[in-house]
């Protein structure tokens, strides 16, 4: 997941070469040798040009002292390249798996909101409807009433709820959802409804309360069925509750205060502390095709789509200029134009990228989690290179 501040808790990890610890970690909801592989062939024209995603990749190893950077990037023509840079395991040195699967953390909301859309489509839910008239008496607490807080406001991240991840136990464990939205309600309202915005994980929570209300499905079914399995994406899911693995070959996530400090092994935890705002795991060549897919109408019809595109201005963590649609955000880029995507972080791993209208799609993940996020400016320029050149 994505979030302005960082939160602490602990769970079990293991440094490199050493013994298990416990560690604190931004709670979300993105040395060796070099590897690249290719799912298509370039051009032979640009056989002969270095290839600057590919380059930003190593940087990032190389002198950011990243341990692994994973990207996939997908032309107008629909071919796509896959790369990697750096180790898939620091314990042992082994390879990046290339395209591997990688914990995506708040992109998850994106999923999230085209199933709520869907349902606004199929008039099950209507979007500038206050979420009491679903979700009777669950939204209430200290200047929180759900009678004044739209579907739309909690999709735009313009509810005023406050986040829950500050109040999340120490300890990593199973959380179900409506825990994670009482947590939330401890704290008073952050503003009124509509007069702000304000990221907060908590508003995707309600979301997929909201998905399991009104279809009266579990959200993990609702996502797979109109989403994952519509489109095939064969290598993404949502994790069943309690499962702390990744399924197929993925690089071994870290986390780190800085980059002077340790490693420490974080990639099995159970997730369901991230839900419907972070907890799907996936690939950079899905993401790919699920943001071009979204975009290009396969997802939602074209009245819901143009809700989705819908803007407000976004602050932290997004970069500057981006703007928050619903469960979108619009990134400006530096050849001109924007691409439309999320981004991601999740103790381990940190995910950013999109896709441009014109059918252009990018995605970066890197394998190390920290408090000092220079180096997320550094993916965030690869993403833009990938979409520019």
């Amino acid at each position: 997941m994505r979030e302005q501040a960082w939160q602490r808790f602990r769970f079990s990890g293991r440094q490199q070469g050493g013994r298990p610890i416990a560690v604190p970690a931004a709670v979300a909801v993105a040395v060796g040798v070099m590897t690249m592989g290719a799912l298509a062939p370039l051009p032979a024209s640009a056989a002969t040009r270095p290839d600057t995603v590919q380059q930003g990749l190593d940087a990032l190893v190389q002198s950011d002292g990243l341990p692994a950077a994973l990207a996939s990037v997908k032309d107008r023509d629909g071919h796509t390249r896959t790369y990697t840079a750096g180790v898939g395991d620091v314990a042992t040195g082994s390879a990046v798996p290339r395209d591997g699967q990688v914990r995506i953390g708040s992109n998850t909301k994106t999923f999230t909101a085209v199933v709520v859309l869907q349902l606004v489509g199929e008039g099950k839910i209507r979007l500038d409807t206050p979420i009491e008239r679903y979700l009777p008496g669950l939204v209430r607490g200290d200047g929180i009433d759900g009678h004044r807080i739209t579907v739309r406001q909690i999709l735009q991240q313009t509810s005023g709820l406050p986040d829950y991840l500050k109040h999340l136990d120490e300890d990593v464990r199973y959380y179900q959802p409506r825990e994670l939205l009482d947590l939330a309600l401890q704290e008073k309202s952050h503003f009124d409804p509509g007069k702000k915005w304000e990221y907060s994980n908590t508003n995707y929570v309600l979301a997929g309360l909201l998905v399991e209300k009104v279809t009266r499905h579990p959200l993990a079914e609702e996502v797979d069925r109109r989403v994952i399995q519509h489109l095939g994406l064969r290598h993404t899911y949502f994790p069943t509750p309690r499962d702390a693995t990744i399924r197929e070959p993925h690089p071994h996530g870290y986390y780190r205060d800085a980059s002077d400090q340790p490693l420490t092994d974080v990639t099995e935890m159970d997730p369901s502390w991230a839900w419907a705002a972070g907890q799907i795991i996936s690939t950079n060549s899905d993401l790919t095709r699920f943001f071009t897919a979204v975009l290009d109408g396969t997802l939602l019809h074209p009245a819901q789509l143009a809700q989705m595109r819908t803007t407000v201005p976004a602050g932290a963590p997004f970069a500057d200029g981006a703007r928050y649609g619903l469960g979108l955000v619009s990134t400006p880029l530096s050849c001109g134009g924007l691409y439309w995507g999320h981004g991601g972080s999740f103790p381990g791993y940190e995910t950013r990228g999109g896709a441009t209208d014109k059918g252009r799609a990018a995605n970066v993940a890197v394998t190390v989690q920290q408090t000092d996020k220079t180096p997320m400016k550094h993916v965030e320029s690869v993403v833009d290179t990938a979409l520019c050149r």
